[in-house]
C-alpha cells in the first residue's frame, strides 16, 4: 500500500474555489479567454448545475463550482460585489488580455506598463471576477521600487487633493 500525498501531485499548497452563476458557460469562457484546459466536472445528478469543476490555467488550478446559495457558496452577483482579484502572469499579456476583451470580458484598465516592472491591465469576466493580466518586462530594484512607489502614490494623493 502506498502513501496518500499530503498535498496531491500538480497542485499547490493555496487553490482558488470561485463561484458563478452558470459554471459550465464559465468554464468554456475561461478556455477560450485565458486558454485554461478542463481538468474535471462534476454535476448534481440532473446535470443542471457543477458541484465541482477544475480548470488548469498555465502552472495553477482553480476550483469552480456553481453558486449553492444554501451552503453559503455565493457568486459575485449575489454578492454585489468581490473581493478577490486574480493576478495572471503569461508569457504574451497583450495577446491573452485582446483574447479575453473579443471572448466577452470587459476592460477595468487598460494595459500599461508599470513601475513595478510587469504590464498589466485588469479585465472582468462575465460571472463577475476581475483578471489583472500580466507579463514581467522588466527587473526592478528595491531602491527604484521605493522611488517609483512614492512618486506614484505622491502624484494620486495631489490628484484626489485637487479634486476635493
Amino acid at each position: 500500500m502506498s502513501e496518500v500525498q499530503r498535498i496531491p501531485s500538480g497542485y499547490h499548497t493555496v487553490t482558488p474555489t470561485i463561484f458563478v452563476t452558470g459554471a459550465a458557460q464559465a468554464m468554456d469562457f475561461y478556455q477560450q479567454a485565458l486558454g485554461a484546459t478542463e481538468v474535471c466536472r462534476h454535476t448534481t445528478p440532473d446535470g443542471s448545475k457543477v458541484v465541482h469543476g477544475e480548470l488548469k490555467i498555465g502552472d495553477s488550478t482553480v476550483f469552480i463550482a456553481d453558486e449553492f446559495a444554501d451552503f453559503g457558496m455565493l457568486s459575485p452577483q449575489s454578492l454585489k460585489g468581490n473581493s478577490v482579484t486574480f493576478y495572471l502572469y503569461v508569457e504574451n499579456c497583450d495577446e491573452v488580455f485582446d483574447r479575453a476583451v473579443s471572448a466577452g470580458a470587459t476592460t477595468i484598465r487598460a494595459l500599461e506598463d508599470t513601475f513595478w516592472g510587469d504590464r498589466t491591465g485588469m479585465i472582468g469576466d462575465p460571472y463577475g471576477h476581475k483578471w489583472n493580466i500580466s507579463t514581467h518586462v522588466r527587473d526592478v530594484s528595491p531602491e527604484e521600487m521605493a522611488a517609483a512607489s512614492e512618486k506614484f502614490f505622491g502624484d494620486e494623493k495631489q490628484k484626489a487633493e485637487a479634486s476635493s
